[in-house]
């Protein structure tokens, strides 16, 4: 049995858009979160960073949202914890789209990544 595929989709977003009609095309089934409506935990989290082989959850960010200004993400003696927690609270910060299939997981940006793991 293949692997199943998790996308942390939002719908709103070109890019994970974009990632959805790849997997479409590939004739790819996967399971859809909306992480906008159901926002991973902090074991969750985790468990990306360690399927998409990072150690800084700011890697999986988007620096961009007023949320990562507004609390002041940017400062390096923020905790693991503090910068997970601050995820939880605003899910808007993670990066989108994140695939994960099997031990591995991407960040869809450019769309085109998911092929790797195809």
């Amino acid at each position: 049995m293949p692997d199943k595929v998790v996308v942390y989709h939002n719908p709103r977003c070109s890019k994970s858009r974009g990632v959805i009609e790849i997997l479409n095309e590939n004739g790819v089934a996967a399971e859809v979160i909306q992480y906008l409506d159901t926002p991973p935990d902090k074991k969750e989290l985790k468990r990306l960073m360690k399927l998409l082989g990072i150690e800084d959850p700011r890697d999986m960010m988007r620096k961009g949202e007023k949320e990562y200004m507004e609390n002041g993400l940017d400062d390096p003696d923020l905790t693991l914890d503090a910068l997970l927690n601050t995820i939880v609270r605003y899910p808007i910060l993670l990066e989108r789209p994140i695939v994960v299939k099997g031990g591995k997981a991407v960040i869809g940006r450019p769309p085109e990544n998911v092929l790797t793991l195809l």
